[in-house]
């Protein structure tokens, strides 16, 4: 089930996508995120993706012909280095890991950031420990920037890896 033989897409979150939001919510899949969130946390997560509109945009990534979804992936408006730039996410569940579901997703995300021609880089922020989410960034050609600090969840220090794509289409 290798993802060069099947098709991915990418749709906008919906308010039926919160129970991929609580899939997703696994200690394993979040073990580089400050560990699972509350049901509370979820929900407000779930609201957040909803009303994101001007600011970014999350989808749930979505397995075809089968329409099965199987993770999130999402871009959002950051300050970054007193820059306004986009920010990148993505989590896709563990039976469908390993076989470039995730790549592609994020690469259709960019696409869709990039068609805004709003800011002119995007970030990624995976956790140093996260081998399989810093690799996508080198797939796609993100550059890195640095090991950084970065707050997350909310509260807490997370130590990452600054990865930054230009997404300025040119002329």
């Amino acid at each position: 089930m290798e993802a060069s033989n099947r098709i991915i897409q990418i749709k906008p979150w919906e308010d039926k996508d919160l129970d991929i939001l609580f899939r997703l919510n696994a200690p394993e899949m979040m073990q580089h995120l400050g560990g699972p969130e509350s049901d509370k946390q979820i929900l407000k997560r779930h609201k957040r993706y909803l009303e994101l509109s001007d600011r970014g945009c999350m989808f749930s990534i979505i397995l075809l012909p089968e329409r099965e979804p199987v993770g999130s992936v999402g871009f959002w408006q950051t300050t970054w280095n007193d820059e306004s730039v986009y920010e990148t996410g993505w989590s896709v569940l563990p039976s469908y890991q390993g076989k470039g579901i995730a790549t592609i997703a994020v690469k259709l995300a960019i696409e869709e950031a990039s068609a805004e021609n709003k800011y002119k880089y995007i970030h990624a922020f995976p956790s140093i420990a996260n081998p399989a989410s810093n690799a996508i960034c080198r797939k796609l050609n993100f550059q890195f920037i640095s090991e950084c600090e970065f707050e997350y969840p909310p509260g807490c220090m997370m130590h990452c890896n600054n990865w930054r794509l230009n997404i300025v289409r040119s002329k």
